[in-house]
């Protein structure tokens, strides 16, 4: 599948620095696509039933969350999709700029979107709970605070969108070590945190995941660092340069996050603590340093299916779709079908149903793919 190219060249001066736009990157386009895959394969309980079936399997551990502390591959899924989010919103916000808006006539829109984000994450968990409840724990929901960061800083320099990054980080470090909230006051402790203080403030309960609304204050950095990455790879005019600061700073995440770890600051994905933020980060950029090496010549080097890209290109709407009736009403109507065959072929329990997961992650692919085809996309 060729990809979209930005074919004009414009320049926009912001503080007397010019950047310089010259075409969309594939890399950047399947990745966002690769991680909405993984997260469709995951809403039609695919891993869940194949870690029952295997559950001794290192790999298939690795596509659950930490218990509490460390870092398993599935908790990069969220920073990847918070980064990758960034950089989509760097390439629309300059891509818009050539076509003739300004700056000041695009924050309207990124405020409606960033409402009917936080919308859409505060339907989820109703739609999941089947009654109208007010919680904030859902990505989207995340993601609607953190655009509005990130684009607040889009015109201002790297290092200070950096420094602003860091500060985020810092001010949720410090209030969770450093307030002392009777019942509230350890910090990498579940339920027992000032995240957790601010959820009973915000909406009276406490997440059964221990997962914390104020997530959205350190993953805002994830989002920023994200929109730096889009404004790094389209302003590199060497490949090979590129290449060597994507894994440059995966690199220094990684060993900062692990040293802050060792240091005594856990990695707990579920608080997004510093040093979880940063080495996750670290991850995600090594992630896209490998995604960019396989599009850097005029062939990938691995080849891809294209419905990785159909999944990227109607992120949200895929997104939003397997979130609500991928694994409820499809997964079941399904096995009505492929669970009544398999039984007549004396395939039953797990195994099963883990036939059905992929089934249904096939009717999902197709969808994106043939959204795709008739070039229908749905954005907020």
């Amino acid at each position: 599948m060729e990809i979209t190219k930005l074919e004009k060249i414009f320049t926009f001066d912001t503080k007397n620095e010019q950047i310089m736009i010259t075409k969309r990157i594939p890399s950047v386009d399947y990745f966002r696509g690769f991680i909405l895959f993984l997260l469709a394969a995951e809403s039609t309980g695919l891993y869940s039933r194949l870690g029952k079936i295997f559950p001794e399997s290192f790999l298939l551990s690795q596509f659950n969350h930490a218990e509490w502390q460390g870092l398993h591959f599935w908790d990069l899924i969220q920073p990847g999709f918070m980064m990758i989010a960034g950089s989509a919103l760097y390439f629309s916000t300059y891509k818009r700029i050539d076509q003739g808006a300004t700056y000041a006539q695009l924050w309207p829109k990124v405020l409606k979107r960033s409402v009917l984000l936080f919308l859409c994450g505060t339907g989820l968990h109703c739609l999941g709970r089947e009654k109208l409840v007010f919680e904030l724990w859902n990505v989207l929901t995340q993601l609607s605070f953190t655009t509005i960061v990130a684009f607040f800083l889009l015109r201002f320099s790297i290092p200070l969108q950096v420094a602003a990054s860091l500060f985020l980080l810092l001010l949720s470090h410090s209030l969770y070590v450093f307030t002392d909230i009777p019942e509230f006051n350890e910090p990498y402790v579940r339920d027992k945190n000032f995240g957790s203080f601010m959820d009973m403030v915000l909406m009276g309960k406490l997440s059964g995941g221990h997962w914390i609304a104020i997530n959205c204050i350190p993953t805002a950095a994830h989002t920023i660092w994200g929109a730096l990455m889009g404004r790094i790879i389209h302003r590199s005019t060497s490949p090979k340069d590129l290449l060597k600061t994507l894994i440059g700073l995966g690199i220094l995440g990684v060993v900062v996050g692990y040293g802050l770890d060792i240091a005594g600051i856990p990695i707990i994905k579920r608080t997004a603590t510093l040093s979880f933020t940063i080495a996750s980060a670290g991850w995600i950029s090594l992630f896209m340093a490998a995604f960019y090496y396989n599009w850097s010549h005029d062939k990938p080097k691995i080849s891809v299916p294209d419905y990785i890209l159909s999944y990227g290109k109607n992120s949200i709407f895929i997104y939003l779709f397997f979130e609500s009736i991928g694994p409820e009403w499809l997964r079941g109507a399904s096995f009505t079908f492929v669970g009544g065959f398999l039984e007549k072929i004396s395939i039953h329990g797990m195994v099963a149903e883990a036939i059905n997961a992929l089934v249904v992650l096939y009717l999902i692919t197709r969808l994106a793919v043939w959204l795709d085809k008739k070039k229908i996309y749905f954005s907020l």
